[in-house]
């Protein structure tokens, strides 16, 4: 049997794994990634990135190609319901100036407010792909149509057989830690014997994926969604390219005999003519994907040297558009962890921060999204302003939308930072604030001054605070980048320094994923002192150096499933 090392080994190959090994790569990290099925999702499923995953891609540099692909669904506003497609649409027309308004803006793309970005609609089947581009070319061993078929592990990490599903050869990898991004029903998560709690199976639907040509029927009232119920069916309707590819959630009762088998081909193309209000319609039925509309989060993201992320983790109907999002952030928050420890910066307790700091923002999002459903696990879908007073708890994580409070940051006096955190003005456990810049001519966020390591942004005043960071480069730290405002880059306004709530001499430290980490609103009497404080407490042990990040021994787990059962 061959055998290989590598520092991360990641199970699942969907938007949360492939975005797991880019920010790992990003920090300087190698990876193998493993996926059992043949390449990317041939199916929709997610359709939209919200604004704070667009900055992550814009970290990534690939902010332009989602946004290139994310063009088809561009004009995609509204929420309605009806008897039939074809009379809602008759009857709402173009929805009126505002959602005009928002359709426009939409396909421009403007930057938010709090951000240099927007958020943007843009399908697995597009997303996938540019990602996985990007993974490879930036170094990661990304197998498809590869198995994980066992794990055990030790107090050095984890060592995995993986199975090449195309010739059945077997390898060994052995790895310092493992991500299961291996989706809902994650087989590591089942092998692990990880609980989970949560409402659970809040319905049972069908997911019709079609093309059919509607682009006469919806043009210049392109839609997102639209809540179907009529003597024949409850469905809805979700838009994937406003032109000829659609898809029709259908809702089926077990309890009445009903399942994926009641619905023949022939069946499921008349249920897309009803709903479409169009017997005559030519339909191409495309697949036919079960699904269960559920509320479940994991009870813990750690489990020895294996962490969950995306579905894995949490498990949520997609109303809000959180799963996948949620899922990227997972990755995004781990990745910069695992590099501080592997790097040697950080001691591994860092680590136990992933779950302090996430499970509450999935708990929180999941509650929302399961509270848009209704008793057949579909969107509800209210009339007048219900839907948009319903909308109101999703619209702060179109943004940001959550802080962070553990002791991977250093909290001041007030309102702790978590699910639904909106003001973005400096505080520590919130993400640094967005402001405009020049730089050589040139307009730049204050998020683009950010780089892959801490980021110390001092005062005009504050040469004590640089010296303090230079000081400790001396002392082999994690690495720590110096931005001073007036000597770096111009802030002649003070914009940069007023939303951080700095003053002339002051500071703040921001981690690696863009999260205000501490700061000091002037200078103290020995900033050297106070800094090497504050990176030892973030870092999770007292001195700086390789010798400190020795993990201690944990249990030895052996777990081995033979066969595509244990696939991931």
């Amino acid at each position: 049997m061959a055998s290989m090392q590598v520092p991360v080994l990641i199970v699942g190959g969907g938007v949360v794994g492939l975005s797991a090994s880019l920010f790992l790569a990003q920090q300087g990290v190698g990876s193998m990634l493993v996926e059992r099925h043949r390449g990317t999702s041939i199916h929709p499923r997610a359709r939209g990135v919200n604004g704070r995953t667009m900055e992550l891609m814009r970290g990534l540099g690939l902010d332009e190609a989602v946004r290139a692909s994310s063009v088809k669904l561009g004009r995609s506003v509204g929420i309605y319901a009806g008897q039939t497609l074809a009379k809602v649409l008759a009857e709402k027309g173009d929805g009126g100036w505002l959602l005009r308004r928002i359709r426009r803006k939409g396909v421009r793309g403007q930057p938010a407010r709090k951000s240099p970005v927007s958020p943007c609609r843009c399908t697995q089947d597009e997303l996938e792909p540019v990602l996985l581009q990007a993974a490879r070319g930036r170094g990661v061993d990304a197998r498809f149509f590869t198995e994980l078929v066992g794990l055990t592990q030790d107090e050095r990490g984890v060592i995995a057989t993986v199975r090449d599903r195309q010739t059945g050869a077997e390898s060994q990898v052995r790895a310092a830690y493992a991500i299961a991004a291996d989706g809902a029903r994650s087989p590591l998560r089942n092998l692990l014997g990880v609980g989970q709690t949560g409402d659970g199976v809040l319905g049972h639907l069908l997911n019709l994926y079609f093309r059919a040509d509607l682009a006469s029927l919806v043009k210049g009232r392109e839609f997102s969604l639209c809540r179907i119920e009529n003597a024949h069916l409850r469905g809805l309707f979700a838009s994937i390219n406003n032109t000829d590819l659609w898809v029709l959630h259908v809702a089926f009762d077990p309890a009445r005999g009903e399942g994926p088998a009641s619905f023949p081909p022939e069946r499921c193309v008349e249920l897309i003519r009803e709903a479409a209000g169009l017997p005559g319609l030519d339909v191409e039925l495309l697949g036919a994907l079960p699904w269960q509309s559920t509320v479940r989060i994991i009870e813990r993201y750690r489990h020895g040297r294996v962490f969950f992320a995306g579905d894995a983790a949490h498990v949520m109907p997609p109303w809000g558009g959180f799963g996948a999002n949620t899922g990227i952030q997972d990755a995004h928050n781990l990745a910069w962890k695992l590099a501080a420890v592997l790097h040697g910066h950080a001691h591994p307790a860092l680590l136990d921060t992933y779950e302090r700091e996430r499970l509450p923002v999935a708990r929180a999002v999941a509650a929302i999204a399961g509270s848009m459903s209704d008793a057949l696990g579909l969107m509800a879908v209210r009339p007048g302003l219900s839907t948009l007073w319903q909308m109101r708890k999703v619209f702060p994580y179109l943004t940001m939308g959550y802080g962070y409070a553990s002791p991977a940051v250093v909290l001041e006096r007030g309102p702790v930072p978590g699910p639904g955190t909106t003001d973005l003005v400096g505080r520590p456990g919130t993400r640094a604030p967005h402001v405009w810049l020049e730089r050589g001519g040139q307009k730049i966020s204050s998020l683009d001054l950010l780089g892959p390591g801490f980021t110390l942004v001092v005062g005009p005043r504050g040469e004590a605070w640089r010296a303090a960071a230079r000081a400790l480069s001396g002392m082999r730290a994690a690495p720590l980048a110096v931005v001073q405002l007036e000597g770096d880059v111009p802030d002649p306004r003070r914009r940069w320094a007023r939303a951080l709530g700095i003053g002339a001499a002051g500071a703040s430290l921001i981690r690696p994923d863009g999260i205000v980490a501490w700061r000091a609103r002037g200078s103290g009497a020995s900033q050297k002192d106070a800094l090497n404080a504050v990176m030892r407490r973030l870092l999770g042990h007292a001195e700086f150096g390789p010798g400190a990040a020795s993990e201690p021994e944990g249990p030895v787990l052996e777990l081995r499933q033979a066969g595509s059962a244990a696939a991931s």
